[in-house]
């Protein structure tokens, strides 16, 4: 990371780093959309993938509205997660354990961007960028229904396929 002296250099650091996950992510939601088994879950990231893309757009919508320019930084952070993923296609069966921890390893995803976003909302309203702060706002709000589109979705099908697979409860009426 290079020497961060002043707020603004804060904000576009942070930028940066959130492009880059997000252009981590739209390389490996197809792969994990490959890797599930449920249907639901499969759909969820291929309209993430979509979602994502917009999001992409919208960070370079700010880079040109406050004319910055993104620093050429890898978002270590993303990189772990989606190691996390690779390891979960690469060791546990497909089915519906593997949908469950694809899911958790997702929702993981889901709070890293969600933190990052609040956080970069924050800082553009401190610092007087009404137009970034708006389109930051509307890429937290889709991150935040993504988390609860799949909380929702871990609890009502997910989950409960993974615990029938062990025998753990009866099928679902």
């Amino acid at each position: 990371m290079s020497k961060i002296t002043t707020i603004e250099e804060a904000f576009a650091h942070e930028l940066s780093d959130i492009y880059s996950a997000e252009k981590q992510l739209t390389k490996a939601l197809p792969k994990l959309a490959r890797a599930c088994t449920h249907p639901l879950l499969a759909e969820g990231f291929v309209i993430h993938l979509e979602e994502t893309r917009g999001q992409i757009d919208r960070i370079d919508q700010i880079v040109e509205v406050l004319g910055l320019k993104l620093k050429r930084v890898k978002c270590l952070a993303m990189e772990g997660l989606l190691a996390e993923g690779a390891e979960t296609i690469d060791e546990i069966e497909k089915g519906p354990l593997r949908d469950v921890m694809l899911l958790v390893g997702a929702q993981k995803v889901e709070h890293y961007e969600i933190a990052t976003y609040g956080s970069l909302v924050a800082l553009a309203d401190q610092l007087g960028y009404p137009d970034a702060s708006q389109l930051l706002a509307e890429t937290l709000a889709e991150e935040k229904a993504t988390d609860e589109k799949l909380s929702s979705l871990a609890a009502s099908e997910i989950n409960q396929a993974a615990l029938f697979m062990a025998g753990a409860v009866e099928p679902a009426e």
